[in-house]
Parts: structure tokens; C-alpha cells; sequence
């Protein structure tokens, strides 16, 4: 008795990282429902409030129907509260371009 195992496929994803001054985050990028968590929670959770808004601008630059195929997890440490946001947002930036540019082709 053989089993056969169904062939393995690769998932569609990239890692990706963003800085400013001394903040890194580092974003991963893969087929999905549109989610965006930052350290493990979800994108409305952020503070400061008036801030958030920065890290919606490339969702939004790309429009929300493209985002709903994909999910981003982002990890960022170091810096100050401003800089982690614009980590954060240039992580999420650089992994939505080179997602659609790996794995897309459109």
C-alpha cells in the first residue's frame, strides 16, 4: 500500500521591509482576504488615531478590490511612535508592488 501525497504548492508571498530613522518593520505578503495586521492586531487598533490614516494611503492609492486578494502581517520594533507609522507604511507599500509584480504578472 502506497500512499501517494498530493504535490506540494507553493504559496504566493513575499517579505519585505520598510525603515525610517531607527524604526523597522517587516511586512509578509500573501494570497488572502484583505486582512492587515500590525504586531497581531488589526489595522483599527493602531494609535495614535490621526496617524492611521497614513497607513491606509496605499490601500487606498491601489484601490480595495485589488487588496481584497491578499493579506499583510507586519512586524515593526524600534523608533518612536511616528516612525514605526512610517515604517510601517513603506513595508506595506514595497510588499503590495512586489506581490503583484512576483506572483500576478498582470
Amino acid at each position: 500500500m502506497t500512499s501517494t501525497k498530493p504535490p506540494k504548492v507553493a504559496i504566493k508571498s513575499v517579505q519585505v521591509f520598510g525603515r525610517k530613522k531607527s524604526a523597522t518593520a517587516v511586512a509578509y505578503c500573501k494570497e488572502g482576504k484583505g486582512n492587515l495586521r500590525v504586531d497581531g492586531r488589526p489595522l483599527e487598533m493602531i494609535e495614535p488615531k490621526l496617524l492611521q490614516y497614513k497607513l491606509q494611503e496605499p490601500i487606498l492609492l491601489l484601490g480595495k478590490d485589488k487588496f481584497a486578494g491578499v493579506d499583510i502581517r507586519v512586524r515593526v520594533n524600534g523608533g518612536g511612535h511616528v516612525a514605526q507609522i512610517y515604517a510601517i507604511r513603506q513595508a506595506i507599500s514595497k510588499a503590495l508592488v512586489a506581490y503583484y509584480q512576483k506572483c500576478k504578472n498582470t
